[in-house]
Parts: structure tokens; sequence; C-alpha cells
């Protein structure tokens, strides 16, 4: 079946901020300047397209990734808007990871806030091309430089500025296109479809030209071409400049910023046109890699239709009436409705039941997915976040995510049997959904304990087990995610010894444990080479050492960063086997830790609040009183930004008490930083809640 359009002319953006610069407001714009939409949903009505979920509708926050396409000067642009509260951020890294360009949103007043940080992090790893809108250049305070002088400073990024804009805050009407040298001025606020294209005020000329030339100097910094024009004295074409941008943005060496006001309908029109002029299409960006799963030699698939199948799920969502919907994106191939997929993660034959794109919550059938689209899948079984997908004949394995560990946790009762009996499938089918929810039973109290990212996140999944499965349930209060680690290096040796009426079990292990750096985990080094133990029995010792980490010494926290090496050993002819070893070295890494000084360790939380100056000495004495650092202050107008390191353990009900202290007017982001050893008088409390004394 032929394409509707080229690869050339195909987007995978995704929308990107902190949480409340605009993404989702932007998006729907874009939805509606683009057709896709007859009218604009908005956040605080409750009404935008891409929250579609209840809880999102109600509080106001996007809190899943959607998906949608639209249609934009005769290219396909497949968006992504995810959400920008820390505890969803699974959600921007998945969509990151198979995405070819992002759309950065920055507040205009708030500039570069903490989440702006971390999702630009994320696009930093998996090298996402970027643009930077400024949103909210109609409000009290806005000030585009500042923000492009934050995304320099803070996110070592290389921000060139293609616009300047025509007032600010109450009288914000339009940009300077500075690369055309024209401006654009939007006319009312009902739907901005309206605009005209005039020449540069008189007024604004020479910061025009200003503007212009350095965009051109910073330009000629980081594209060749560009530089070569501007070292023979002569001016660059727009065509010039514009190839010039995209070379830089794809390649990573420049974003280019754009200025607007989304709620009021103006910028994003540009805002469109700029994804179509400088954001890569997958043809422009490398051929993806991977590594065959039986010989692990690297291989390469180019995006094209005429290569072997190959694609990487993503997300999976639970529909209420088609079931579970697997996400993927497709690299390389064509997927046709009613095929048979290797899922070479797993290693097992998959068959797609139908396939359908999807705009938000909506579907649409479609009967094949080209390469370098998004598309969703009914009727996979297997498959899971981050598994690759591809042609059993030509199999591949494409790298896939890292997720971040939980750091909160409570425990979780059904109210009645009824519910009891489907707690554990909804719970089942959110773990699959979420790779950064977890759930287990407590081998000693019996209770079922669910953990995540945050209070919010949390709330959320009681919430949803409820609406979407029917599942009443208690919640127990939030505990915090502990963690043990060793202080001291000890070697210890142990010997294993059962004798029964057959054979026995012999087993000896001497390990080097020692403390890892803090963030590095768990390492095991086997420095055995020769024939102390037999070879086919190092895979049990690992397995017991790791088995042994789960479960710590002082109150039976998950054991951390700590690195173990296997110095010697013995063992038996007849006794010994790889049972015996793994025993043997479990309990030889219990004794280890036991000697070796262990410590409790804590998360530690990046906390920012932004606060009136009326209010910051309160703000600050209440973060210390938390057993909190500050660690650094910046004036922003007339409020104060106070960045602070604080335990986990001591911020639960802290937006409740910031909001009472500062009247409301103060607010807050938090995200886990670090673990850090817990103070001793702290700690011995800990230890008396968990032990029950």
């Amino acid at each position: 079946m032929p394409r509707d359009f080229s690869i050339d002319r195909t987007r995978n953006i995704g929308i990107m901020a902190h949480i409340d610069a605009g993404k989702t407001t932007t998006t729907e714009r874009i939805l509606f300047y683009t057709g896709v939409n007859y009218k604009m949903g908005e956040v605080h009505e409750g009404a935008a397209t891409m929250d579609w979920m209840e809880q999102e509708q109600e509080r106001g926050i996007t809190i899943t990734s959607a998906a949608t396409t639209c249609f934009w000067r005769n290219h396909r642009i497949n968006i992504i808007d995810t959400p920008g509260h820390v505890d969803f951020t699974v959600e921007v890294e998945r969509s990151l990871r198979v995405l070819d360009g992002a759309v950065a949103v920055f507040c205009a007043v708030g500039g570069v806030q903490p989440q702006s940080e971390t999702v630009w992090r994320q696009a930093d790893r998996y090298q996402v091309p970027r643009i930077a809108f400024i949103n909210k250049a109609d409000r009290i305070g806005a000030d585009p430089d500042r923000g492009i002088a934050e995304m320099r400073q803070r996110l070592n990024a290389n921000p060139i500025a293609i616009q300047i804009p025509i007032g600010l805050e109450n009288s914000f009407e339009g940009v300077v296109d500075l690369i055309r040298q024209r401006a654009i001025v939007w006319h009312g606020e009902e739907n901005g479809a309206r605009f005209d294209v005039l020449p540069v005020p008189e007024p604004l000329r020479a910061d025009v030209a200003q503007a212009r030339e350095r965009m051109i100097e910073q330009l000629a910094e980081v594209d060749d071409p560009v530089m070569q024009s501007f070292l023979d004295g002569q001016v660059p074409t727009d065509d010039e400049l514009i190839a010039g941008l995209r070379r830089a943005t794809i390649a990573n060496r420049a974003v280019p910023v754009l200025i607007g006001a989304a709620f009021k309908n103006r910028g994003v029109q540009p805002l469109l046109d700029a994804v179509v002029d400088f954001l890569p299409s997958p043809a422009d960006i490398p051929p993806v890699r991977g590594e065959d799963p039986l010989s692990g030699q690297p291989i390469v698939r180019p995006a094209a239709d005429d290569q072997p199948f190959s694609g990487l799920a993503f997300k999976i969502m639970n529909d209420p009436f088609v079931g579970q919907l697997t996400f993927f994106r497709v690299y390389s191939g064509v997927l046709d409705s009613g095929s048979t997929v290797f899922n070479s993660s797993k290693k097992k034959r998959e068959r797609i039941g139908r396939l359908l794109r999807m705009h938000a919550n909506k579907r649409e059938e479609i009967k094949d997915v080209a390469a370098g689209n998004i598309a969703a899948a009914v009727g996979l079984r297997v498959s899971a976040t981050g598994d690759t997908l591809c042609d059993e004949t030509a199999p591949i394995v494409l790298e896939s995510m890292q997720f971040a560990q939980p750091v909160i946790s409570q425990a979780i009762e059904p109210r009645t049997k009824a519910d009891q009996d489907k707690m554990g499938h909804a719970l089942q089918r959110l773990a699959m959904e979420d790779p950064t929810f977890r759930y287990d039973v407590d081998a000693e109290s019996g209770q079922t304990i669910i953990s995540g990212m945050g209070e919010l996140h949390l709330e959320i999944i009681v919430d949803r087990m409820l609406r979407e499965f029917k599942v009443g349930a208690e919640v127990g209060k939030p505990q915090v995610a502990y963690r043990e680690t060793t202080s001291t290096t000890v070697e210890h040796e142990y010997r294993h010894i059962r004798q029964t009426g057959g054979h026995g079990q012999y087993a000896h292990v001497r390990l080097l444990v020692e403390p890892n750096p803090r963030g590095k985990g768990i390492t095991f080094i086997n420095k055995i080479t020769g024939g102390l133990i037999p070879r086919e029995f190092f895979p049990a010792i690992e397995k017991g050492f790791e088995a042994a980490c789960q479960r710590g010494v002082i109150a039976g926290f998950p054991l951390v960063d700590l690195q173990g090496t296997l110095t010697f050993g013995s063992f038996h002819d007849v006794d010994s086997s790889a049972m015996a070893f793994e025993i043997c070295a479990s309990m030889c890494l219990r004794e280890a830790a036991a000697l070796s000084k262990p410590i409790l360790l804590e998360p530690i939380m990046a906390v920012e609040v932004v606060t009136p100056d009326d209010y910051m000495g309160a703000v600050i004495g209440d973060l210390s009183a938390r057993r909190g650092k500050v660690t650094g202050m910046e004036a922003r107008g007339n409020v104060q930004t106070i960045q602070a390191e604080v335990p986990l353990a001591t911020m639960f009900g802290y937006s409740t008490e910031v909001r009472s202290a500062t009247q409301g007017r103060a607010t807050y982001t938090m995200q886990f930083s670090q673990y850090a050893a817990v103070p001793l008088a702290v700690g011995e409390g800990i230890l008396a809640r968990v032990r029950g004394f």
C-alpha cells in the first residue's frame, strides 16, 4: 500500500516541559490550527483533547502521554504530549526514546524550572534535537531574554533566538521573524487564526537588525556553510539560514527559540512552521542500531520501507473497549494488520490483531504502518515497555530503556472479599503499563505493598483501580523506600556444609565486600581464574550474592552501592552443587554485610520553592526544620526561588503546609536527587518503628 506521506515529510515530535508551562494548551492549539479539532479544549475547563483521563481533567494536569497525528504544510506530524509532573517522568522517558525531535516549552515568567532541567537531560540522553517555545509572553513579569540566558546557563544549551516579541505582558501582540525580517501580528484572542504579516515596525528596526546579526553570528559558529558566507562578507539568504538552522538543530548544536502565548492563540502557526523547517524526519537521523540476539553482533537498520521490519514497544495502555494496547514505533520496514511478529527481547512470537492510529483515546483502524510512524497494536500478549518487535527472519534487539527506582511505598488492602479477588489482576495490569510502579507482598506481614515515584503517583494508581477496575481499596500512610549499604571493607569466608542420608552439600567461598560510590549500585567481580571452583558454579555464586542484596541486615531494606569480589573458594567432587554455592554466597554476603558497619540510606529530594519575598524567612525556617539544606537562592522579579535538598521522609503533606504559611502564594516542585546516610538519632527511630518497638 503506497504511503500517504513520504518519510522525509514525516515528523515525530514530543511536547515536553515543566508542569504548568503550557504543553497541553500548546498542543490543543496545534490540533485546532491543523484542522484536527474544530474547537479548542481548555485545560482549566477539563476539556483538553490530550488530557482525556478523568484524573487529568479533574486535576488540570497531564498524567499519561497521549499520541495524536496532524498535518501541516503537506507534512504528517505525529505528536506525543508528555506530563510535566516529576511523578510521571517515565512517560517522558519512554516517549523521548522513540521520538525524532521535541518542542521544549518554557514559561516566559518562570524560565527554566526544575522539571524543565529533568526532561532536557532525558532528551540529551537520547540525543533528541529540540526547538524551544517560550510561552506565556502575555503574562505579567514575562522576560524571554532571561529564559534564553537560563537555557544557556542551566541546560548548557546553545539557544538561537529566531524571533523577538512585539511588546510583552499586556501589550504582547506578535513577533518579528528574524530570518525573513517580517512582523507577524495577531488580532483578537478568540481563535488567533487571523494574523497579518507586515513590514518590521519602524521603532523596532534597530533592535531587529542587531538581533538578526547576533542570530547569524551564533549560527555561523556551529554551521560551516553559514560560516563560509560570513567570512566571505556575504549575507546568507533566508533559505541558507533555514538550511543552516536545520543542520545545526538536527546535529544538536543549536536550539531555535520561538516566542508566543498559546492561551491567547498567538505564536502557534510559526511554531508549526519551525517543526517542519528545523526538526528531523526519520530519514534525517542516524539509522537505528541494535544487535543480533544470537551472536551479539551489531546491526544497523536504515529508516526505509524495503528493510526488514523492526520496531520498539514503548507504552502499554489498557483500553476499556479493545483491551490492551501496545504503542510502538516502526524504525524499518512495514507491518501489516493480522501479521505475526517476533518479540526478540522475550524470544516469543506475537500476532498483531489490529493496528490503530491513536488520537488521544480515540482510535482509527489502519491496514498497515510504515517506517518512521507510530501506531498501537491490539492482541500482543507478552510484549512490555522496551521490547523489540521484528521480522523473525531478520531478528534484531534494539536498545531498551532505563527507568528510575520507586522512592515511596504504601500498604494497600482490599475493602471486600470481591475486591481481593480483583486487586491482583488490577495491580498486574497497572504494573505492566507503568515500569516505575511496583507491587509486592511483604513476607512477614502478608500485606500488599505498592511503590511508586511520589504521593501523587500512588494516589492516581489507587484512583485508577477504583474507576477502571472497580476495585475498592484502603491505603496506609506513605512509607519511604529506605536502603542499606556498607561503610567499611570486609573480607569474609563461609563454608556451607550439610550432611544428609545421601549426597551432602558442600561449598566454600571468600568474598571481599567494599562500598561502591553512591548511585553506582551492586557489582560482582570474579577474580578466581584457576581450578579452585569449577566454572559452572560461578553463575550460582553471583545469583546467591544478588539474592542476598534484596534484604539487608539492619532492617531488611535492600542493599545498594556495594561491590563483592570472589577471591577464593573450594569445592567437593561429590557434594558440591549449584544450589550449595548459591546458598553459600548468600550467607557469606549476609555475614560480611553485618560486619561492615552497615548504614541506613534515605532518599533526598531536590526541592525548589518559589515564594514572595515576604515569606522567604518562613519558608527557609520550615525547610531547615525538615532537616533540609538550602543550596541556593535566586531573585526573579518580586519572588524568590529557593533550592534545597530535603529528606523525603519529612516532606509528606508539605504542599498544604507551605500554602498555609504563605497564604497560598508559594509553589514548589520536588524530584528525587540521591540517597544519603540517615543521621544516627533519626535512624534509631526508624529502626524502632520497623521492628515494632
